[in-house]
């Protein structure tokens, strides 16, 4: 029974992981742009662009990523010092006190969560935007985290996906810039490889999931939801993308263009941060009886919506124990014409190792194989080897997965904010060299 119970889960999983992957290879291949309804020209793309970053003490990192947004040309940078105890504010305003506004929040009002800083952020964008004359229809609100920073040219790929009025979003994929450490650069094969190309193929069905770096949304599409946009939850990214859908918006992305952020550098803050993910992922499981009511999204956007909503508890947590019971029935069991695995003929056990192997590493090889093709600066051989380590690494989503239940089930909502670095000069886009780093906790 549970050998059947097993190969169902891990069908499913391998099923849709490689749907979505091979849709994204397919899309990735085709015309960067979503196109237009059938019935009618496109819209023309939004002219403004307003950068939103929640920070908390991120005085290390703020000035660098207000720069980098700056760069991407016209735009204006809101920053929601969160009641900083750090010269986060100021970092941020000496960019360019013309095209930066801080709001500055206090205790108690602060440090409520990402959420309710960005709320509050919204509202200020709404302002300028009724101050400055501009038409809210031409504004396209960009989140990003405090060490964010867009690829070159990114806007010049995201703007016209908004040509189309049926897009009420569109976020990046995501590169990991402290790629030359092992723990980074296996976080980038992760976010760069096939979840990257994951996110892509889901552009088919327009439910790309909102992130809370390199997120861009229109300000129409915010302000019409009728409320704070951002809730409370502990993926407020993934609760926004749940609210846009089942308003009818479609989401979605672009393979040319990308978002790098820092990596975790240790284990410890690695498992508390995709613990919170999990959590929080989670948590939005429970918004599927609105899904599956909503008028406005097509059957497939519902079907993939849900699947994905699911993944944590039909996939992750008992392939977490699945996964190893089936190793071992495997080792025990499988019989290749009369030979059984690991025993018998040369032959027989020969079979019996390369079966055993593709059951643990098939998933490995095709993200290695896609990181190789998206990296480009890899060999085959070297992105197949750093693949191979996604196997351990997976350990820690099967630990914060079930971490995330117990805080679940002891009604645990709080969460620790992910440590900064100081990063020494360099390319957004390139490796960084990173030291010293900082934690503050958020209630």
């Amino acid at each position: 029974m549970i050998g059947i119970v097993g190969v169902f889960v891990v069908g499913i999983g391998l099923g849709y992981l490689l749907l979505t992957v091979v849709l994204g290879v397919l899309v990735s291949r085709e015309q960067p742009t979503v196109e237009p309804p059938a019935d009618g020209p496109g819209d023309a793309p939004p002219t403004s662009v307003y950068f939103l970053i929640a920070a908390l003490d991120e005085a290390l990192v703020i000035a660098d990523t207000v720069r980098s947004a700056l760069g991407q040309g016209d735009a204006h940078v809101v920053v929601v010092d969160d009641g900083s105890a750090d010269d986060t504010g100021a970092a941020a305003r000496g960019v360019d006190p013309q095209r930066v506004t801080v709001v500055r929040r206090e205790l108690p009002e602060a440090r409520l969560g990402k959420g309710a800083a960005l709320n509050v952020g919204l509202e200020r964008i709404v302002e300028l935007v009724a101050e400055s004359g501009t038409d809210p229809a031409s504004v396209v609100v960009c989140v990003m985290d405090a060490d964010g920073r867009l690829s070159d040219g990114a806007l010049g790929h995201v703007l016209p996906l908004f040509a189309d009025p049926r897009v009420g979003g569109a976020q990046l994929i995501v590169r990991i810039r402290n790629r030359e450490r092992l723990l980074g650069l296996i976080q980038d094969v992760e976010f760069y490889g096939m979840t990257a190309t994951s996110q892509i193929g889901r552009t088919r069905t327009g439910t790309v999931s909102l992130g809370g770096n390199g997120q861009f949304t229109r300000l129409t599409a915010l302000t019409d939801l009728g409320r704070p946009p951002w809730t409370a939850s502990l993926t407020e990214d993934l609760d926004l993308t749940i609210s846009l859908l089942t308003a009818g918006w479609v989401l979605t992305s672009t393979p040319r263009a990308h978002v790098t952020q820092q990596g975790v550098e240790r284990l410890r803050p690695l498992l508390r941060q995709r613990t919170r993910w999990y959590q929080g992922h989670m948590t939005c499981g429970g918004r599927l009886p609105e899904i599956w009511r909503s008028v406005p999204m097509s059957n497939g956007a519902v079907l993939e919506l849900t699947a994905y909503l699911a993944v944590p508890w039909v996939l992750v947590l008992p392939w977490s124990v699945l996964f190893h019971v089936g190793l071992w029935q495997t080792y025990q069991a499988i019989e290749v014409q009369g030979w059984s695995a690991f025993g018998g003929s040369a032959l027989g056990q020969g079979v019996g190792v390369v079966l055993w192997y593709l059951l643990i590493f098939f998933p490995s090889i095709v993200s290695g194989f896609v990181y190789f093709r998206r990296a480009r600066g890899r060999t085959l051989v070297r992105s197949l080897v750093l693949a191979h380590l996604l196997i351990p690494a997976a350990y820690v989503s099967y630990a914060a997965a079930w971490l995330a239940l117990a805080r679940m089930m002891r009604g645990q909502t709080g969460w620790v904010k992910t440590q900064r670095s100081q990063e020494v000069g360099a390319p957004a886009t390139a490796g960084h060299h990173l030291a010293t780093p900082t934690t503050k906790e958020n209630p």
